[in-house]
């Protein structure tokens, strides 16, 4: 019994050690720099709302050629910034639980899509790591997607919690939008059940000079 009791308590501190770490690796993808997050835009800190682009808008912009078929789960895509946090992330595409190791996922599903095809882009992240302070941030800040040499800027319109089983979130937009996702309370120990929602409208897209 002695035996089987240490064998149970060097199991234990073994999942702790791998919990551990993994929490430890998800936090360091982060790039917590304010001064660099907030040299995205020189008017990040501007909460005014602005129009939303509407998709007609969008299509005379000259936009990458690569369609999302041609990228891989786990292939970094981008980036994201949030200047009022002060972070850069590394983005990923693909939301599976390897992806979201990396860093923040891009959702691949039939209702969602790349910020270029101008419809609805969903991202995800785990609360207590990546998206950890995500419930800091209001309407009309201002959060930023760099893909292909192009940068979109998109103002937040809402937050919102609802259900962990809620099908409504990830559904088709008629114009360019941005979710994001992440699981709540962000305090909470165990499996969430929740989820907190922060939905934004696409506002600008320029050329990375």
């Amino acid at each position: 019994m002695k035996r089987i009791a240490i064998l149970l308590i060097i199991i234990g501190l073994g999942v702790v050690g791998w919990n551990g770490f993994q929490f430890w690796q998800q936090s360091t993808v982060i790039i917590k720099d304010p001064e660099l997050a907030k040299s995205i835009d020189k008017q990040w800190e501007q909460t005014t709302k602005e129009p939303a682009l509407l998709f007609a808008e969008t299509e005379g912009v000259e936009t990458a050629k690569k369609v999302a078929q041609d990228y891989e789960e786990g292939q970094q895509v981008g980036e994201f910034v949030i200047p009022k946090l002060g972070t850069v992330y590394p983005l990923f595409w693909g939301t599976s639980a390897n992806t979201l190791k990396l860093g923040i996922g891009m959702y691949d599903t039939a209702f969602t899509s790349t910020p270029f095809e101008k419809r609805h882009t969903a991202i995800a992240g785990h609360r207590d790591t990546t998206f950890q302070g995500l419930d800091q941030l209001s309407e009309g800040d201002r959060l930023y997607v760099t893909m292909d040499q192009l940068k979109y800027t998109y103002q937040i319109r809402k937050t919102w919690i609802t259900d962990a089983q809620d099908q409504s979130v990830l559904v088709e937009k008629e114009n360019p939008t941005l979710t994001l996702t992440t699981c709540y309370p962000f305090d909470y120990i165990g499996l969430a059940p929740d989820r907190y929602i922060v939905q934004a409208e696409l506002i600008d897209q320029k050329e990375i000079k």
